[in-house]
C-alpha cells in the first residue's frame, strides 16, 4: 500500500471536498437533535437501499463500548449491513449488560422502522464514558431515521461530532472496468486519538462490487497507514470503529485482488482513509498545527511504522512545535527511544525542509528562518535512519494550553 502522498491523485481520481458517506449510488444520511445535547444535533444514520458487504475494525481497548461490540458481532455473523445509526455525547461505555441490552434495543427499534431484520443495522456512539443512554431520547431518534426533512448528509456529519471544530468528509470517484466507483468518507474525531484508533468513528461507503472478506481485508491494510497512524494525545478510547459498507449498485465486475483494477480501487480507499485520519489529527483538541513525520530508511515497515509515531506522540516535540521551537533534539530522542536497531551516525533529520541533523550530528541552521518556517499551519519532519526499504508518515499534532483547558472540564 502506498502513501497517498507518493502519487499523482490526479491522474487516478476525481476529488470531491464536499462529498461523504451519502456520495455513492443507494446510500442516505441524515441526522437530528434528539436532547442529548444542548442544540446541536446528536443522532444521525446511514442507510443502504440495498444491502452491503459489511467490514469493520475496532478498538483494542479492552474496555469496549456496548455498541461497539453489538456491531461486531453482529457483522462478524452477518458480514453485511444496510442501516448504521449513531448517536454523540454518550459513549454507552462501562455500562455493563445494561449497555448492551440499550444496544440491543437501539438496533431492533431501527429494523423495526425500517422493516429490516436485526442483523442488518450496525450502532454505534461517542462522548462521556461510564453513563447509561436516555433510551426514550434515543428511541425517539430511532422512529425519525429517513424522515425526508432530516435526510441531508451534512446533519450526519454534524451529529457524530463531539469535541470537534469542523466536519470531516470526501468522496473519490474512480474508473473500474470503464465504470465510475464512487467512495465516500465521514469520520469524527478530536481528543483521545492515538495509533490503534481512539474516540474516533468512521465510516466509508461505496457503491463498489466487492465481497466482505476482501472488502475486510482491503480496510485492515489501509487502516494501517491512516486511521493507525495519528496521533493527537496518546490516549486510546473504548469505542474506536471504523465501518466499511460496499452495496454493489455500480455496474462492474467484482472486484477481488486479481481484479486488473484492483490497485485503483485499493489505492480510492488508501486516499479516501488518509485524508480523514490527517483531518482528525489536525482538529486535535486546542491543535494549532498538523505535524507530518516521514520516515525512510528503516530495516522494514513495522520499524518506521514505530519511529514515525514515536515522533508525533512525543508530548516535548508536540510542545516544542506549539511553542515554534526548532527543538531538534526532541525529534532525535523520541526516534532512539522507539527502536534498538537505530544507528546513529546513519541518522539524518530535517525540520520544514531545513536539515538539522545529519549523520547522526547537529549542523548548523538560520535559526530565524526556521523558526519562521514554523510559524505554518503544517509542520513537516522527515528522518532517514540507514538503508532499508522500510518507510512510513505517522500524524499528529502540536499540544497547546487550549487541550489542558478542554480536557480540564470535559465532563463538567
Amino acid at each position: 500500500m502506498k502513501d497517498i502522498e507518493t502519487l499523482d491523485t490526479l491522474n487516478q481520481l476525481k476529488i470531491d471536498l464536499q462529498g461523504d458517506v451519502s456520495s455513492p449510488l443507494g446510500f442516505i444520511a441524515g441526522g437530528m437533535h434528539v436532547g442529548l445535547r444542548r442544540k446541536k444535533k446528536d443522532f444521525g444514520w446511514i442507510y443502504s437501499t440495498t444491502a452491503a458487504a459489511a467490514a469493520g475494525t475496532y478498538t483494542l481497548n479492552r474496555f469496549k463500548a456496548a455498541p461497539l461490540k453489538v456491531t461486531e458481532e453482529t457483522i462478524k455473523n452477518n458480514q453485511s449491513l444496510q442501516a448504521i445509526v449513531v448517536n454523540s455525547a454518550n459513549a454507552n461505555s462501562c455500562t455493563g449488560e445494561k449497555g448492551i441490552q440499550d444496544a440491543k434495543d437501539t438496533q431492533a427499534w431501527v429494523a423495526e422502522h425500517l422493516n429490516l431484520s436485526k442483523e442488518s443495522v450496525g450502532v454505534a456512539s461517542t462522548g462521556v464514558i461510564g453513563s447509561f443512554l436516555p433510551m426514550d431520547k434515543i428511541q425517539h431518534g430511532t422512529q425519525n431515521v429517513l424522515k425526508e426533512q432530516y435526510n441531508q448528509s451534512e446533519f450526519f456529519n454534524q451529529a457524530i461530532l463531539t469535541t470537534d471544530t469542523f466536519t470531516k468528509h470526501l468522496s473519490v470517484q474512480v474508473e473500474i472496468d470503464g465504470i465510475t466507483v464512487t467512495i465516500g468518507g465521514t469520520a469524527k474525531g478530536s481528543g483521545m486519538i492515538h495509533p490503534n484508533m481512539a474516540t474516533m468513528l468512521s465510516f466509508i461507503t461505496t457503491d463498489a462490487k466487492i465481497d466482505a472478506d476482501t472488502l475486510d481485508n482491503c480496510l485492515k491494510q489501509t487502516i494501517d497507514n491512516s486511521f493507525n497512524m495519528i496521533t493527537v494525545d496518546g490516549d486510546s478510547s473504548t469505542n474506536d470503529m471504523v465501518l466499511g459498507l460496499a452495496n454493489g449498485q455500480a455496474n462492474h465486475n467484482k472486484l477481488d485482488t486479481l481484479h486488473p483494477d484492483w490497485e485503483k480501487f485499493e489505492y480510492a480507499l488508501n486516499f479516501v482513509s488518509q485524508y480523514l485520519a490527517k483531518s482528525i489529527a489536525k482538529d486535535g483538541e486546542g491543535a494549532t498545527k498538523l505535524v507530518t513525520a516521514k520516515v525512510k530508511g528503516a530495516n522494514d515497515v513495522a520499524e518506521a511504522r514505530k519511529i514515525a509515531k514515536s515522533i508525533v506522540s512525543s508530548s516535548l516535540v508536540k510542545t516544542a512545535i506549539h511553542g515554534e521551537d526548532a527543538n531538534f533534539g526532541r525529534i532525535v530522542t523520541a526516534m532512539g527511544y522507539a527502536s534498538e536497531d537505530i544507528e546513529p551516525s546513519q541518522t539524518n533529520v530535517s525540520l520544514c525542509n531545513v536539515p538539522v541533523v545529519e549523520d547522526g550530528m547537529s549542523v548548523e541552521f538560520d535559526e530565524l528562518h526556521l523558526k519562521k518556517q514554523l510559524e505554518a499551519d503544517n509542520i513537516y519532519i522527515e528522518a532517514s535512519v540507514g538503508n532499508g526499504e522500510g518507510a512510513a508518515s505517522a500524524y499528529g499534532c502540536d499540544l497547546s494550553y487550549e487541550y489542558v483547558r478542554i480536557n480540564a472540564s470535559y465532563r463538567t
